[in-house]
């Protein structure tokens, strides 16, 4: 049996990998999961699962956590210290999917671990890339990404051969905003941007999707992933979501990867990786689908890509403070203290007020990421007075 612990077991991506797991128990042995604050949905996963150990990052919750889980044989824990613990845990088979930077200490903790630890909390490497890859690297630990983008390029690019990679291709779904005009945008209320077209997602990620700063995080995350440079990957607006990513080699030759919109299918293919599995997904109909369609993203109505790509190129501190302010800013728009155009000007504005030396390690992208934070709120309380 794989042992496997999950990271964020009640947002969307751990959800979604429980009930992969679910399905085929003699497959595989749940030994750690972990949540924010949401006991009933944590306790309920542990108690299905018959989880060894079950954290909640909110220590105000731990007493509700282990009266939920009294009697059922599995530990609790709780606090920041004791989700980095969990991950800490021997498994075979980390799912990382703590919503943004606050997944960086556990992604770094099961990473220092070995195995093999899956990575869908983009934020983490792009705040912290070269960090993440030093200490994976020295650890013997095997990144695979579950991002429905960087799986398709994982699955599709030539490991052993990258010299005949020319470059890749992320598909961007282009959000719900796509025909929208930038005076239209300037009423886009929360419940319209979360409303993904084609992808259930959490919220952030949702308003990410909206911005497209999802897919200049991606961007980042492609180059940290992928022997690659920032410009040997293309971004394209696929709105039919069925064509992931592609990678097109020197011979003029792209090999795409396509499935349905579902983030089991990409988890999947970490799960039994390198094998693969089962999952419920009904097959392609592409006779009914009869057509895709694609297009260039806007630039102009969506800054967000300009301001991923010039972080990109500038290196050094410059991705964890986009990161930082992004976060910021999104979480202002969904607490409905911002407009939705202000989203990339705090980041913009951000940026521009903040140039600090490139951070060595995780203690000081942390530093970097809360100075960030810092001004980024300051915008936003300019904002709303």
């Amino acid at each position: 049996m794989k042992r496997i612990s999950i990271l964020g077991a009640t947002g969307s991506i751990g959800t979604s990998t429980l009930d992969l797991v679910e399905r085929e128990p003699e497959r595989f042995e749940v030994v750690a999961l972990t949540a924010n604050c949401d006991v009933d949905r944590l306790a309920a996963a542990a108690i299905r699962t018959h989880a060894k150990l079950a954290v909640v990052a909110d220590a105000a919750c731990l007493p509700e956590l282990r009266a939920a889980l009294a009697g059922t044989g599995t530990a609790v824990a709780g606090g920041a210290q004791a989700i980095c613990d969990a991950a800490r845990v021997d498994t075979d088979w980390t799912m990382s999917a703590i919503v943004g930077c606050a997944g960086l200490e556990p992604t770094m903790a099961a990473i220092e671990g070995g195995g093999v630890v899956v990575i869908a909390n983009k934020e983490p490497l792009v705040s912290a890339g070269e960090v993440i890859l030093a200490a994976a690297a020295a650890a013997g630990t095997t990144l695979l990404p579950a991002d429905s983008e960087h799986n398709a390029i994982f699955q599709c690019f030539d490991r052993d051969r990258p010299e005949g990679v020319r470059r890749l291709i992320l598909t961007a779904s282009g959000g719900p905003f796509r025909e929208w005009s930038t005076e239209a945008m300037r009423g886009v209320t929360r419940e319209q941007a979360v409303a993904h077209p084609n992808w259930t997602m959490g919220a952030k990620i949702s308003v990410d999707s909206a911005t497209l700063m999802n897919k200049g995080l991606e961007l980042i995350e492609a180059a940290r992933l992928f022997p690659v440079r920032g410009e040997q990957i293309d971004i394209i607006v696929h709105p039919q979501s069925v064509i992931h990513s592609m990678v097109e080699y020197v011979d003029g030759s792209i090999l795409a990867q396509l499935g349905p919109s579902d983030m089991r299918v990409p988890i999947a293919h970490t799960l039994a990786w390198p094998a693969r599995m089962a999952t419920p997904m009904a097959p392609l109909d592409f006779v009914a689908m009869a057509r895709f369609d694609f297009e260039a993203p806007d630039p102009v109505r969506f800054p967000a890509l300009a301001l991923a790509r010039s972080a990109l190129e500038a290196g050094g501190a410059r991705p964890a403070i986009l990161n930082a302010a992004n976060e910021i800013a999104v979480a202002a728009f969904l607490a409905r203290r911002i407009g939705f155009l202000e989203i990339a000007a705090i980041v913009a504005d951000t940026l521009a007020s903040y140039d600090p030396p490139a951070p060595g390690n995780v203690e000081e992208v942390l530093v970097v990421d809360a100075e960030a934070r810092r001004i980024a709120g300051a915008r936003v309380r300019d904002c709303v007075a």
